[in-house]
């Protein structure tokens, strides 16, 4: 099929021979794990650290595969058959270049190469795993890890800068973006929804940084948040009461919090028969419900042209029928469009948004609409703000690694020109225990009758949200 590969061994060597010295590859001993990997999911295997010979070996051998094989022909087989095809010529360029390694290392070396080819490269093995949360990758020589809420070194390095741009170029093709030096940033995502972040050089001075925010493949509930210990029973039973009844809910946290983790699971709550409506920069919600309208903003062309912000899919949300919008992530002017359809019949709307608190959240969100031009008094914005947003709720990533959310907060109303607030759960931290985890409770502020109580009696919540708050009333008592 390719018609390459009966020149392997001249293409290489520039003889008709194959003469070459035998070349041993030496595997380096495997490293220590570190303390919290030991609790990491089973099918995680041990990572191995290569020595620098392994790589030598392997890019002499991709070298002579490239040389080979024909990719467009490639291109059209099915992955299997591709597979296939490429141990078939590897094995080949191994026995041709007298290359002396054990059956274990060139299945490893056959499988390193396969993924450079077909997938993306070092990166598979722990796109696979299913307990990592962020994939750093700082260059060519070092990957970093997040497990377990912790920043972990792993041994997988690229080949060289080059490799590791074509595998960031690979990934934001596929959603119909590009990475360069002429446009160095660029936000995409895989096809499971997790989120990718590319800057390259010339920004990046060290090589690309490449950035990817997993998403595990079976989705998190707030049940399964409660038994994790994020929420109280009662919180999370209040949280599902807010998610029913169409609340206009604002979702805060810092930078890996569980904020979009957070908003999945309360878009679980949403009636099927509901018209939604999403707009994200890199498309990740993951919501169930049938009739769903995905949109994502798009980058400007080559010469500047084409863009699509944010606030022009809020906007143009409002065009489409909807019955509730989510906005992945405020970060701009889009506020003001989103506070606007919150407050004219488009309750249950939803966002997240970047802050450390509840009050930093309407600060924030009062920061953006000024920043977008928007000539309004501060008193009219805090109006809007009050008009609008029924619900805050914190997410917060506490120092031992674990995700908590840390306050369900209502917004009351206004008072001179301060916006009042009452929070009717708060996270509080009592210890930690021997091993440095952190020891909190989420306890109820008593609030047996919150702002919404009148919104959960139209939807028929008002005993469900009632029986919560008294339960949780009594278990702080005790």
């Amino acid at each position: 099929m390719f018609g390459k590969r009966t020149n392997v061994g001249t293409a290489q060597t520039g003889t008709g021979r194959p003469a070459q010295q035998p070349t041993t590859v030496s595997k380096a001993p495997a490293a220590v794990a570190a303390p919290e990997a030991s609790t990491a999911v089973a099918a995680a295997p041990p990572e191995q650290k290569r020595s620098e010979q392994y790589y030598v070996t392997k890019s002499m051998i991709f070298g002579a595969l490239i040389e080979a094989i024909d990719l467009a022909q490639l291109s059209k087989l099915e992955p299997e058959s591709a597979r296939d095809e490429i141990r078939d010529i590897v094995n080949e360029i191994v026995a041709i270049k007298n290359v002396v390694m054990s059956i274990s290392e060139q299945e490893e070396l056959l499988e390193d190469i396969c993924n450079d080819v077909l997938g993306y490269g070092p990166l598979e093995p722990l796109l696979m795993r299913d307990d990592i949360a962020d994939i750093m990758v700082n260059g060519a020589a070092k990957t970093y890890i997040e497990v377990s809420g912790k920043i972990q070194l792993t041994n997988i390095r690229f080949r060289d800068n080059s490799q590791l741009m074509n595998i960031c170029q690979r990934i934001v093709s596929q959603v119909g973006r590009r990475v360069d030096e002429s446009s160095p940033i660029c936000d995409a995502r895989l096809l499971d929804g997790s989120r990718v972040n590319v800057i390259a050089p010339p920004l990046a001075i060290d090589g690309p940084a490449l950035t990817i925010r997993k998403f595990r493949k079976d989705k998190l509930t707030l049940d399964q948040l409660i038994r994790y210990a994020s929420i109280s029973p009662e919180g999370g039973e209040v949280l599902k009461v807010i998610g029913r009844v169409r609340c206009n809910v604002l979702i805060s946290g810092g930078t890996g919090s569980g904020k979009t983790t957070l908003l999945n699971c309360l878009t679980n709550y949403i009636d099927t028969d509901e018209r939604v409506i999403t707009c994200e920069d890199a498309a990740e919600l993951q919501l169930q419900q049938s009739h769903v309208v995905r949109l994502e903003t798009r980058p400007p062309n080559l010469e500047g042209q084409g863009a699509v912000t944010m606030r022009d899919l809020v906007k143009n949300c409002l065009r489409m029928r909807p019955e509730r919008i989510i906005v992945g992530e405020v970060r701009g002017p889009e506020a003001f469009d989103l506070l606007q359809a919150m407050n004219t019949g488009h309750d249950g709307s939803m966002g997240t948004l970047h802050a450390n608190s509840p009050r930093e959240a309407l600060g924030r969100l009062e920061s953006m609409i000024t920043m977008g031009g928007f000539s309004l008094p501060a008193k009219t914005i805090r109006d809007m703000i009050v008009s609008s947003i029924d619900i805050i709720v914190q997410a917060a990533r506490l120092r031992d690694g674990s995700r908590r959310i840390t306050h369900i907060t209502e917004v009351l109303g206004q008072e001179a020109d301060v916006i009042t607030l009452q929070d009717l759960f708060v996270y509080e931290i009592v210890g930690e225990d021997a091993n440095g985890r952190i020891i909190g409770r989420h306890r109820s502020t008593g609030v047996g009758r919150p702002r919404f109580w009148e919104r959960a009696r139209y939807y028929g919540e008002e005993n469900r949200l009632a029986a919560a708050l008294d339960a949780a009333t009594v278990i702080d008592e005790n």
